[in-house]
Formats: C-alpha cells, structure tokens, sequence
C-alpha cells in the first residue's frame, strides 16, 4: 500500500509539474508571438498577448487540480487534506472563470452571441420558443 501511495504521489507531483511548464512555455510562446508579430495597434497586441497568457494559465491550472486531486485522494485521503483540496480547487475555478471573462470578453455559461442563454447544438435563436 505504501507503494502504491508513493506512485500516486509521484504521479501527481509530475502532473502538477506538468501544469507549471504549460504555463511557463505558453507565456514564453505569448511572449514571442507579441514581440515578433505586431498587430496594427498596440492595444491590439497587448490584448492578443494578454489572451495567449491567459489560455496558458486556464490549460496549466487544469493540470494542477488533477495532480492535487490525484495527491489528496491517493496519498493523503483524511479529512483535512480533502477540505484543503475543495478550498483550492473552489478557488482555481473562480480565477479559471475570472480568466476565461478576460480571455473571451463573456461569462463561461453565455453562448458567444452575447445572449445569456445557450443554444443547444444544431439549434439557433429562431428554433427556440
């Protein structure tokens, strides 16, 4: 059993290093995409720039809840490390909302047409009652 949790925990540590490189190679990709290739005005590119870096954050807190949920779950399951982990992962998602707000210009659950609902697939505006 001690194995096992010392697998799990290697595991998780790996993913969790994972979601740490995402992040450091989208932001030195970003980077490099906003100093070598200009759009017509800075505010412009700085917003494009500002995009890159957010989806690189939003991809690499993925993998920083899975290697935590893989680490709490298969290494540490008490009580307190669980309520450590729901903490976390309640914070992660709000700064994953927060960030996609930023990135798309709208909330996670509006469809990208601006309206409040969303459409289910192969629907459109005119289809729904």
């Amino acid at each position: 059993m001690d194995t096992f949790r010392e697998l799990m925990g290697n595991v998780g540590l790996m993913i969790e290093a994972l979601g740490v490189l995402v992040i450091v190679i989208g932001v030195i990709i970003g980077t490099g995409r906003f100093l070598f290739r200009r759009k017509p005005t800075h505010a412009e590119s700085y917003q494009c720039y500002r995009q890159d870096v957010g989806r690189a954050i939003l991809l690499g807190l993925e993998f920083l809840i899975a290697g935590d949920i893989i680490h709490t779950v298969a290494v540490q399951p008490t009580l307190d490390s669980v309520s450590v982990l729901g903490l976390i992962v309640l914070i992660r998602v709000l700064l994953g909302i927060a960030l996609h707000l930023e990135i798309e210009g709208r909330w996670p659950w509006q469809s990208p047409n601006g309206s409040g609902s969303l459409a289910l697939p192969g629907t459109d505006e005119r289809t729904r009652g």
